[in-house]
């Protein structure tokens, strides 16, 4: 277990019509109301009960398993509008419903609007699809260590930040709450959910990230690496994209320009996310004990990255 911290759930607002049912580090989620049962002895799971669910992104940020203060303004807004944005992109089923009734009035309550998604329940693999096209992060570690990337062989003399030869496929197991994820091989994925269904969340992945990236370079960017998270559709068993998709905290992009031209593997993978705050936290906490409130600068620097990456990708 780690010593992690999650919003409570007073860090969500009341939504007339829908329940909250659960907070993560950045999302809040709801079902509606009138799916929740009055039986005041059920004790099952009201996210499994509801055919959807209102995924609500919060402006709040975390780094090193904990949520800090004060959250990025506009953060939700922006991961949301780049997630819709990609989904629109790509040509694979996801989980996204129509969000407006049939006088056009949206469902989605004004209070969070521009911030959420409503989705169809899915039945989420355990499994966090993860590809890799550059060589940094953890697994420019491990590579130093043993010349691999969660345990698939590279070649010899590669550095950081490097453009691996190929993509590579690298899935992780989904712990639960307050346990770290860990990276598994492919042949584990074939455990926990079957052969074809690991054959093909490895051929969606990869599909993806060779679209995504294309789309990127064409916006003079880089999709160093990126996370995927898919689940089966309940009536049909169709597996579909859920989660966010391709945005700042899922995926790790960097300026084109600037890594063809930097002088040090540093300033060439400059991200578009957090990396800020983690850079600051670990300048100025020894991880011990609550972390200190973010400064202005380092709050508004953060902002304006992910502002930065979503008018680069979509123009708006």
């Amino acid at each position: 277990m780690t010593n992690e911290t999650q919003p409570s759930a007073s860090s969500a607002v009341e939504l007339p019509g829908w329940t909250h049912v659960y907070s993560g580090k950045v999302r809040d989620l709801y079902v509606p109301t009138s799916s929740m049962t009055d039986d005041d002895s059920w004790t099952g799971d009201p996210l499994a009960a509801s055919p959807e669910v209102l995924v609500v992104a919060s402006d709040r940020v975390s780094a090193f398993d904990h949520v800090l203060e004060p959250g990025i303004p506009g953060k939700g807004e922006l991961l949301t509008t780049l997630s819709l944005w990609w989904f629109d992109q790509l040509q694979v089923p996801n989980h996204l419903i129509a969000d407006h009734g049939l006088d056009g009035a949206s469902r989605i309550p004004a209070a969070v609007a521009g911030r959420a998604m409503l989705v169809r329940t899915l039945d989420m693999f355990p499994v966090e699809c993860v590809v890799r096209g550059y060589l940094t992060g953890s697994g420019w570690k491990e590579y130093q260590a043993s010349q691999t990337v969660c345990g698939i062989p590279l070649p010899a003399g590669l550095t950081n930040g490097d453009r691996l030869p190929e993509p590579i496929y690298t899935p992780a197991w989904k712990a639960p709450m307050g346990e770290h994820d860990e990276n598994i091989s492919y042949e584990r994925t074939v455990e926990l959910v079957g052969a074809d269904v690991a054959t093909e969340l490895r051929a969606l992945s990869l599909q993806i990230f060779a679209d995504a990236s294309a789309i990127a370079e064409a916006h003079g960017l880089i999709l160093a690496d990126t996370k995927f998270e898919f689940g089966a559709d309940r009536e049909t068993g169709v597996i579909r994209l859920g989660d966010e998709v391709l945005t700042s905290d899922s995926s790790r992009y960097w300026d084109g320009e600037t890594y063809a031209t930097a002088a040090t593997p540093e300033a060439r993978m400059a991200s578009f996310d957090k990396q800020i705050v983690r850079d600051w936290l670990a300048t100025n906490w020894d991880q011990q004990g609550t972390p200190p409130e973010l400064p202005a600068e380092i709050v508004e620097q953060t902002a304006a990255r992910y502002r930065e990456l979503l008018g680069r990708l979509t123009a708006l």
